[in-house]
């Protein structure tokens, strides 16, 4: 597979941004979840496809940019649908199925169908669920920062706590990434980013 560089995603970016204010959101974001994935791989030592996984990080919420409304806001009511339209952007794009399920497949700690259908979500049922290990890692390495109003850090324990409201399966989910992947030290990242822990 030819995996793009960070220069073409940063341009990719750029194309469908519909402002700087978007593009600075989501795309420092990305980054900030790649440098999340490269100490978890770090941490883990798991054999992973360290390409794939930036490019993986870099490109997981290029959908978001489709949300954004005529007066330049984000439509919270359908942000559930972020990573989907992100896939079909890459589809259209011609990436691979392999790069765009990074999108559709890193909400929460994973969509099922049964989710889908009994949370009435505006998604096709389907499931969108990480499979690969470095799917896995992507969808756990957004989980430790967020484009809140301002964007913050989250630690492991503070999103165990969030992600219980979904249900005993999903702190489960949650906590397999966790033993599997460690959990990150966030101070550099929130230094350098001016972002709070919390």
């Amino acid at each position: 597979m030819d995996v793009p560089s960070t220069e073409e995603i940063r341009a990719l970016h750029e194309k469908f941004a519909p402002s700087a204010e978007a593009f600075d959101l989501v795309f420092t974001h990305c980054e900030i979840v790649w440098g999340v994935a490269e100490q978890l791989i770090s941490i883990s030592g798991l054999d992973v496809d360290v390409d794939v996984v930036r490019a993986g990080c870099l490109l997981h919420d290029i959908g978001v940019y489709r949300l954004y409304n005529g007066a330049g806001r984000l439509e919270q009511a359908n942000y559930v649908r972020h990573g989907l339209l992100g896939h079909e952007l890459l589809a259209a794009e011609g990436f691979p199925e392999e790069l765009c399920r990074f999108c559709s497949c890193h909400t929460g700690v994973g969509l099922t169908k049964a989710d889908v259908e009994a949370q009435g979500l505006p998604l096709p049922p389907a499931d969108y669920v990480a499979v690969t290990v470095e799917e896995r890692l992507v969808m756990y390495a957004d989980k430790f920062h967020s484009k809140t109003t301002p964007p913050k850090f989250v630690t492991a324990d503070s999103y165990s706590a969030y992600v219980a409201r979904f249900g005993e399966d999903k702190i489960a989910s949650f906590g397999a990434m966790r033993g599997l992947f460690g959990d990150p030290v966030l101070t550099d990242l929130s230094a350098a980013h001016g972002h709070a822990v919390t």
